[in-house]
């Protein structure tokens, strides 16, 4: 699988509209609904508190994206969900959703094979059914990897019921990429912190706890994509390994949490070249994918540019951030 502009955006999010349907239709068992507000903008609603959207017509319509893609030089899209996922779900209706998002990317694949391939979205509260999903969607064609919050309801990354699910991913080589879900706390509601800072922590969060918890030692194959350039983690790993030496319910692994990062990619969501750069001499330049977070408005609008623009970086090192690391890692 090739595309003459070898280039490839492993962060976008995408609703199929038979996804945004079945939520409208039966979402509000589980306390979520489709609501338009006084401007006819669209989001989806999840109790009182999370609020996903607005979600604009780019979020569904394929042509208008594939015509977006096209003015930013980028050859393919890897189409992933965003929060709120399935979690809220009950088990019938969140594997009637991944079954329906699942196969929605699987289509747009197969019309596009240059062009979009996809992550799978499991219902990871019930991890039975997660695996049972799994199986079903690593058969469809252009499923190349699969996408995970940084939590499940209440359940941390590192809880034992998910690791059957792990164990799979790796036996299928099928990469884990991880996305924030929101840290809801007073203190970030303004300003939009929220997401500014919050999102970056929130990974951090749930590549500790992959880390301490010893996931990545029980699974040394399997691959984990952090988003926006690994969020806070970078710029914590000093008093990561602090914990490790000096408080003994941090000694759960038998090395130091900096010598971890290097198990992870990471993509180029920095806006800043500079922390591009530090990123890469931390972790090396084939742990780098290019990411935009399309289409939400603090998404990379020229994620291509953004690369080009690095002038640190040869020609051969800007080949691999823009196709040839994630080509490598799933396996196009």
């Amino acid at each position: 699988m090739t595309h003459p502009l070898k280039t490839i955006d492993t962060h976008t999010h995408y609703f199929p509209q038979q996804y945004i349907d079945l939520i409208a239709q039966y979402g509000k068992r589980c306390g979520t609904t489709v609501v338009t507000d006084d401007k006819g903008v669209t989001f989806i609603q999840v109790g009182l508190h999370l609020r996903t959207g607005p979600i604009v017509r780019q979020f569904i319509d394929l042509d208008e994206r594939l015509q977006i893609m096209d003015r930013q030089g980028l050859g393919m899209h890897a189409l992933s969900l965003t929060q709120p996922m399935v979690y809220w779900a009950d088990d019938d209706l969140g594997m009637q959703l991944c079954q329906a998002f699942n196969d929605a990317i699987s289509a747009a694949h197969l019309q596009h094979p240059d062009r979009f391939i996809g992550f799978a979205c499991l219902p990871f509260q019930n991890p039975l059914l997660a695996l049972e999903e799994l199986e079903r969607a690593a058969k469809l064609p252009g499923i190349k990897g699969v996408y995970m919050a940084t939590a499940v309801r209440d359940r941390e990354l590192s809880d034992r019921s998910f690791w059957p699910v792990y164990e799979r991913c790796e036996a299928l080589g099928l990469p884990v990429f991880l996305h924030p879900m929101m840290i809801n706390n007073e203190r970030l509601k303004q300003y939009y912190l929220i997401n500014l800072c919050g999102n970056p922590f929130d990974t951090a969060i749930a590549a500790s706890h992959l880390i301490y918890g010893g996931v990545l030692d029980a699974f040394p194959k399997l691959e984990v994509s952090l988003p926006h350039a690994g969020g806070a983690l970078p710029g914590i790993r000093g008093r990561l390994d602090r914990g490790f030496y000096t408080r003994q319910e941090c000694k759960t692994i038998s090395k130091p949490p900096s010598s971890y990062l290097k198990r992870f990619t990471y993509d180029t969501i920095t806006y800043s070249e500079d922390q591009l750069e530090e990123l890469i001499k931390l972790v090396g330049i084939d742990r780098i994918l290019v990411g935009s977070d399309y289409c939400f408005d603090i998404a990379y609008e020229e994620p291509v540019k953004f690369v080009h623009g690095v002038k640190s970086l040869t020609a051969a090192q800007k080949d691999q951030i823009l196709w040839n690391n994630a080509a490598k890692l799933l396996n196009l």
